[in-house]
């Protein structure tokens, strides 16, 4: 019969065992633990970016310089030898002095624009103007780093790309001016970031700093919510590595100017200590919300992270190889589209601007200076070199770095000596470019794949590293996709395909 009280009874003694619906339990405590690991492999994973950034930046202001030195040497004494290459200089030494004068012609053009100038004029302007004019620099300093790439590509490909008429040389002339243009223009833009930064560090209730720091969690709404796949989710790592650098670039240059306002007083740096502070733990925050919820999301494991740091860590082995094709700071702005010309000209004015340097002991401190920093760019080198071999040979990926790089343009066809062996690998490659066996063979070369835009350097083929190595277990995990070729467009945004 039914009655209140039987009812209440039932309700008071109902029972129910989670064991019946063991797999979806599992599943919801596997999701709880790669949240808890999201933290430490994305900061893995950063700290290898911002060094790989560190490294690519150093070099313009350590072995540039003497590079460009020893091009220039060798093309001033080559008369003194004879003429025994139809070349003059190398493609590397010819790219070399082009980024060389690039940057001399830049930094002098910047003397014409007045930071002090620039500073007041911003500072005038009111709060909800100045947070527009932020968000507004952000969106082209994307537009400028996506497409700046290209205009120093264009102009090193024109410069060493083999010609036949001597008349060809001309056209290196329109393309080293554009390239100088946007280097200079992206410096400005660079600049007006800092300047507005720096505006909003000196206000006197600091609602602009929280106003441009909430901003950054505007980014979580945009972003989480939509669907990612593997490469999206590698493109947006690389997206804020080079945020978070440039960021710390832009805080530096804030400090410099800051302490010379009032005389290098070291007690001020206190006062600025606790803003910075402020500045680097909201982007880390907003990283480490927006990854773990984009891979809950998606059901992306964090094993992930350490293929995008074994991805990254090839670029770098690669660039030391005989048949290395690019340099590598060219490699990190592909990849990551951090280009360190215009922002090591912008750094460059403002410490000269700052510092001033006069008598012998300013320049032998100066000279010690160079020297140091020389020195903290070959360890940080040597140092980032062992840990990518180390990931490298844990990633297996030891095979593609003996792999020729293609030789194919778009466009055209390939050599008639390649077309041999492109007939026996034809189908191989276009099985693994899309799509992977859930059970490959033994004893199968991976191929490098590659796309018709640009030549970069992947990640292995092939499934996800086996949590044993006894086939008799179940295998919980799907067969991974190919980590394809990540284009240098990833910093405009997220490219849902």
């Amino acid at each position: 019969e039914l009655s209140l009280l039987r009812f209440l009874s039932a309700e008071l003694t109902r029972g129910y065992f989670l064991e019946h619906n063991e797999a979806k339990y599992t599943e919801r405590r596997e999701r709880v633990y790669t949240c808890m690991r999201i933290p430490r492999e994305l900061e893995k994973l950063m700290v290898f970016g911002i060094f790989l950034c560190l490294d690519a930046f150093l070099y313009v202001f350590t072995l540039l310089p003497l590079r460009v030195f020893l091009a220039l040497f060798r093309l001033f004494t080559l008369p003194c030898y004879g003429l025994r290459d139809r070349r003059l200089l190398q493609p590397a030494q010819v790219c070399d002095i082009l980024k060389g004068v690039i940057l001399v012609i830049c930094y002098f053009m910047m003397h014409y624009v007045d930071y002090s100038m620039m500073y007041h004029l911003i500072r005038g302007q009111s709060v909800i103007k100045l947070y527009i004019i932020y968000n507004m620099l952000e969106v082209a300093d994307r537009l400028f780093s996506s497409f700046g790439q290209d205009i120093l590509d264009a102009l090193y490909w024109t410069a060493t790309e083999p010609k036949e008429r001597k008349r060809a040389h001309i056209g290196v002339i329109p393309h080293f001016f554009m390239a100088v243009l946007y280097v200079f223009l992206h410096a400005i833009l660079i600049m007006v970031q800092a300047t507005t930064l720096n505006v909003a560090f000196n206000s006197h209730n600091k609602s602009l700093l929280t106003i441009m720091m909430s901003n950054n969690f505007v980014e979580i709404k945009g972003s989480v919510f939509k669907k990612f796949e593997k490469n999206n989710l590698f493109q947006m790592s690389n997206s804020d590595i080079k945020e978070r650098f440039t960021n710390y670039v832009l805080l530096l240059i804030v400090c410099l100017r800051n302490m010379e306002q009032f005389s290098w007083n070291p007690d001020h740096l206190w006062v600025l200590f606790p803003d910075v502070c402020m500045v680097i733990a909201s982007e880390t925050a907003v990283d480490i919300v927006k990854h773990a919820f984009i891979t809950k999301f998606n059901d992306i494991t964090a094993d992930v992270y350490s293929e995008y740091r074994a991805s990254l860590a090839f670029d770098l082995v690669s660039s030391r190889q005989k048949n290395a094709y690019t340099d590598y700071s060219d490699s990190v702005a592909r990849r990551m589209g951090f280009i360190p010309l215009p922002l090591a000209v912008l750094l460059i004015r403002v410490v000269t601007s700052s510092v001033k340097v006069q008598g012998i002991l300013s320049y032998a401190c100066v000279i010690l200076f160079y020297f140091g920093l020389i020195s903290l760019k070959v360890l940080n080198s040597i140092v980032l070199l062992g840990k990518s071999c180390q990931y490298v040979k844990e990633a297996k990926m030891e095979e593609k770095l003996f792999s020729p790089p293609p030789a194919s343009t778009p466009g055209k066809p390939p050599h008639k000596s390649q077309n041999k062996c492109k007939s026996s690998q034809e189908e191989t490659l276009s099985a693994s470019a899309t799509s992977q066996p859930v059970h490959p063979k033994e004893n199968v070369i991976p191929l490098l794949v590659t796309s018709s835009s640009d030549q970069f350097l992947t990640t292995p083929d092939g499934d996800e590293k086996d949590i044993t190595q006894e086939s008799s277990e179940l295998k919980h995990r799907s067969s991974k996709k190919d980590l394809l070729e990540v284009d240098r467009f990833t910093i405009c945004g997220n490219r849902i395909d």
